[in-house]
């Protein structure tokens, strides 16, 4: 497929309603207003195409973006390729795929995880920092200092910019979940915080506040 047929694909599945409700969220102007379904079902029909994938980056276009993350090969792009390409993304639903599908798969997210952590604060790269850095908290935390994050934590979270604040929460929930040793210690990050204490979830959801998140993952493994 040519970029200028995908264009045309996803524009013919816009809708203006789609298009505003992305818009209120930070999408921009330079978006067609499809649903995330429909971005899938374009991305499957292409399958894994690199090339393709860095024209549809290069457009600018978030619907093009969100394809290239489904059907870009993560390790074929660089280091420093990745690294323009998060801190170029505002929209944080595409700094989620690209985290997802992409950045997490990357056989050197290591390095940019521990270059993202020096980021400036309130830009896209720290808070993929903070999103790397929950992952190996969980996964690999061999090698990581658990308590001068708790101290970040402490000190940093409260202040922090809404979108470097949900995954900076996010690495505090899983210290407190995977790491029985520190876990008082995290609810009691969480409490003194009050981060998303207040915040509404849908019935059966997780709330996202950390001392009740924590709790609610501890006695499902029990």
């Amino acid at each position: 497929m040519s970029v200028k047929s995908v264009l045309a694909e996803l524009k013919a599945l816009g809708t203006e309603k789609q298009r505003d409700y992305a818009a209120s969220k930070g999408a921009g102007d330079h978006q067609f207003g499809v649903k995330m379904g429909d971005i899938r079902k374009v991305a499957k029909g292409i399958k894994k195409d690199d090339a393709l994938a860095r024209k549809l980056w290069a457009t600018g276009n978030i619907e093009a973006q969100l394809v290239t993350t489904l059907i870009v090969k993560p390790k074929s792009l660089s280091v420093d390729e990745l690294d323009e390409m998060v801190q170029s993304v505002s929209y944080h639903w595409l700094q989620d795929w690209l985290m997802n599908y992409v950045v997490k798969k990357h056989p050197e997210k290591e390095v940019l995880r521990q270059r993202w952590m020096k980021a400036r604060a309130k830009s896209a790269a720290a808070r993929a920092g903070w999103a790397l850095t929950a992952e190996r908290v969980a996964k690999d935390p061999d090698g990581l200092d658990l308590d001068k994050l708790l101290d970040t934590l402490e000190s940093k979270m409260g202040q922090a910019e809404e979108v470097r604040q949900w995954t900076m929460n996010i690495c505090l929930a899983e210290i407190g979940i995977h790491h029985p040793q520190h876990r008082e210690r995290a609810v009691e990050i969480g409490e003194k915080l009050g981060v998303y204490r207040e915040l509404k979830v849908p019935k059966g959801c997780t709330s996202p506040y950390a001392p009740e998140w924590i709790a609610k993952m501890v006695s499902q493994k029990k």
